[in-house]
């Protein structure tokens, strides 16, 4: 079963640049939840801190009872057991085949014996589709197969939490639909707490169940899939329909004066297809294979899912009301 993380008034930075600010959210235990944001706002940043390897200026990370800011390092170390990570690019070792790098985490963190190490190794490669390929060298197999033995990889220690550093970069559309329902089967399978970070705006329809977006050096709103896809939020509504009419510029930001116009012009229809895009009906969330048991979210109540959101999405409204009023 997964485990809830909370995240309460987070803050990083390198130097003098603060690289986001005041980040409070609860990921539900078992759930899927998706981090969006334009390049550089800090994601992969998010990710690296969630696990402990940067230490955050203020704030806390409370996962299984314990703020993992506070932990000395050998405490720390055994926290990190919770995670699995699949890295963007996989980060295989070129030089050892698929088996022995998925075997690489239980030879260097357990005893098992190799009978053991092997059945699990085969376990988890069954479950990511990739029997047969055991030895096959990362330099001979396709980007989405490389993807398949990280998450392979990532999932030989039963980990509670697993961690996704855009997993779907670098693939063409019909292996992102694969890797897709590949994360939904897994998470209905280990019940594991899921948090992925990605620019795929498809995947976010389809994939999660919470989605977050960080914007501007903070979190912009945080919550159940449906709230998000529908919000309102002009930051929102121009990343997930992709035009350029909005707060994000090709810089990340825009003048606070042209962002009005544009709004504006995009009220009245002077961006043809827009309004349609967001009129759109809202895609159905990708669903477990049919042998594939229930997910965790789809077991808990809408009242529930909205209560362990709700302050992220408030604290992301009154940040929008802010600037607004700064206008």
């Amino acid at each position: 079963m997964g485990v809830e993380i909370c995240v309460e008034g987070l803050t990083k930075s390198f130097g003098h640049q603060v690289i986001w600010q005041d980040v409070s959210l609860t990921l539900p235990a078992g759930e899927v939840s998706v981090m969006l944001g334009p390049s550089g706002t800090g994601k992969s940043v998010f990710l690296k801190t969630l696990v402990g390897l940067l230490k955050p200026e203020r704030g806390s990370i409370t996962i299984a009872g314990q703020d993992i800011t506070k932990l000395r390092e050998r405490d720390l170390y055994e926290v990190r057991k919770l995670f699995g990570v699949l890295f963007q690019d996989g980060a295989l070792f070129g030089s050892m085949s698929l088996y022995d790098n998925i075997a690489f985490p239980l030879r260097e963190h357990t005893r098992n014996p190799e009978s053991e190490v092997r059945r699990i190794v085969l376990e988890k490669m069954d479950m990511v589709g990739l029997i047969g390929a055991e030895d096959k060298l990362p330099g001979e197999i396709s980007g989405g197969m490389r993807k398949r033995a990280g998450l392979a990889r990532a999932l030989v220690l039963d980990p509670e939490i697993i961690l996704f550093d855009e997993p779907d970069s670098g693939l063409d559309p019909v292996r992102v639909a694969y890797l897709n329902q590949l994360i939904v089967d897994l998470n209905a399978q280990i019940d594991a707490t899921f948090l992925i970070v990605t620019h795929d705006i498809a995947s976010a329809r389809l994939v999660p169940d919470n989605i977050g977006l960080l914007f501007r050096r903070e979190l912009v709103m945080f919550g159940p899939r449906q709230e998000l896809l529908t919000s309102d939020e002009p930051v929102v509504r121009q990343f997930l329909h992709g035009r350029m009419q909005g707060p994000i510029g090709m810089a990340e930001e825009k003048d606070a004066a042209q962002v009005e116009q544009e709004l504006a012009e995009l009220g009245t229809g002077a961006s043809p297809g827009d309004g349609e895009a967001s009129a759109a009906p809202m895609t159905p969330a990708c669903s477990p294979a049919r042998e594939s048991p229930a997910r965790p979210a789809g077991r808990r109540s809408p009242s529930a899912r909205r209560s362990s959101t709700s302050r992220s999405r408030s604290r992301g409204r009154s940040r929008s009301r802010s600037r607004s009023g700064r206008r």
